[in-house]
């Protein structure tokens, strides 16, 4: 069943960003649900950035003229960072190689670290089976659900289970729904809540709003599931034995997921698949080797960008997004397959009308930080790859200057009315989705 983007449970995930809950010490699933990550550390033979010195001069004096804006309006010039460059070519450099304050660009780092630790293509798993045997109906015994690590199992897939479930013979559980591995739902992280809240979208007869909203987002004709769980939501911390598979369901492909999470900047889905590849530190060091800089031109502290703590330089940023570049086209894919492109994506940078279109970027927002990167098409330059890191007191200004400064280069190597080739997504991935068989 192929899935639409639940606007209100982003929204939700995105008020909640600031306050995720504690997760449960629960040991990872067993390999047959989510296997380990499995990468080579591979230093690129020519490094993907390039050095700073000597950028060219039509750039730099734009750029020169950007700061000098800023700094006319009070913004400190030791609090930005810009990195500008073409195929080969370095075009603008200012505190290029500085770790600061990137707040969302660190999504970034999270997502080349995971598309390169799994592939495109990989899918997380769920498994649902039981400790009973089902008669007329009911299932006598427990319903085991052993978690995968999904970042995006909302409320479709629990209707999407229910209804299998129904299929299969089951309409009530006399025993609990036991939770193992690391579940989640809804962008809760918490195995006991990511539980009850499955337990109610198995049962439409306890459905809120919230969730007659998301069905009403569903196929016409979808039905609706009435699983009734006579027992409690329970956490297993250990894996349980003599369990009888009853679904498997795979998530999004990573692709996919790594796409919504940029478009909506979800903090929770970052974290998340941070957690998958080994934790906000092996980001880090990874997306570093992957790129060829310095460990300490990326310092992260999450996987999200949620505080100033996390500090990248604007070569490593731009570096990021170009190494990502080259390692999906071996897939027929681009940068465009997982990021916003400017007046074609919905997402968070709806809000953001004066940004050039066609343009493939990656925003980030904190109280006092605004950043943006990504690939600028252009008549003369082909693609240019670009990092812009502020702080200041205006947030609003700040992205006000940044959107000046890009329309300035655009006025020098002139603006595309099509997005080029490889800048244009991979139609073929629209059909990817999530989906469940039956064991």
């Amino acid at each position: 069943m192929r899935k639409k983007i639940f606007i209100t449970t982003i929204c939700m995930a995105l008020s909640l960003a600031g306050c995720k809950s504690p997760e449960p010490e629960i040991p990872s699933p067993s390999p047959e649900t989510t296997p380990s990550p499995q990468v080579s550390i591979e230093i690129p033979e020519k490094p993907l950035t390039l050095p700073p010195d000597n950028p060219e001069t039509i750039a730099s004096n734009q750029v020169k003229t950007y700061l000098n804006r800023l700094a006319t309006q009070g913004f400190s010039q030791e609090n930005q960072g810009i990195w500008i460059q073409s195929n080969n070519t370095l075009l603008a450099n200012y505190q290029g190689t500085t770790p600061l304050p990137a707040a969302s660009i660190t999504k970034v780092a999270t997502s080349l670290v995971a598309l390169k630790t799994f592939n495109p293509d990989h899918q997380f798993i769920t498994l649902i089976g039981t400790t009973g045997i089902i008669e007329n109906g009911v299932l006598n015994g427990d319903l085991v659900i052993q978690g995968g690590e999904d970042p995006f199992f909302v409320w479709e897939e629990a209707i999407a289970i229910g209804n299998i479930l129904n299929k299969i013979g089951i309409q009530r559980v006399t025993g609990n729904l036991i939770i193992t591995g690391k579940f989640y739902m809804n962008f809760e992280s918490n195995s006991l809540t990511a539980g009850n809240l499955l337990k109610q979208g198995l049962n439409s007869k306890n459905w809120s709003s919230e969730v007659l909203n998301q069905y009403q987002t569903l196929p016409p004709g979808t039905a609706k599931p009435q699983v009734i769980i006579d027992g409690v939501v329970a956490v297993s911390l250990t894996h349980r034995e003599n369990i009888k598979l009853l679904v498997r369901h795979y998530s999004f492909p990573i692709a996919e997921l790594v796409k919504k999470m940029n478009q909506y900047s979800n903090n929770l889905m970052a974290d998340m698949l941070a957690e998958a590849v080994g934790g906000y530190q092996v980001v880090a060091e990874k997306a570093a080797q992957f790129v060829g800089v310095p460990k300490e031109e990326i310092r992260l502290i999450n996987g999200s960008g949620l505080g100033e703590e996390n500090r990248i330089s604007p070569r490593a940023a731009t570096g990021m997004f170009i190494a990502i570049d080259k390692y999906l086209q071996q897939y027929n894919m681009n940068v465009a397959d997982v990021f916003v492109i400017v007046g074609k994506d919905k997402g968070i940078l709806d809000e953001r009308k004066q940004l050039p279109n066609l343009a493939v970027v990656k925003s980030g927002t904190l109280d006092y930080v605004s950043a943006l990167a990504g690939a600028l098409p252009t008549k003369e330059q082909g693609i240019v790859w670009f990092t812009i890191l502020n702080k200041g007191a205006s947030v609003t200004e700040l992205r006000n200057q940044q959107e000046i400064l890009l329309k300035d280069v655009l006025n020098n190597w002139g603006s595309v009315d099509l997005s080029p080739t490889n800048l244009t997504a991979n139609p073929e991935r629209k059909t990817k989705t999530s989906r469940s068989e039956i064991i």
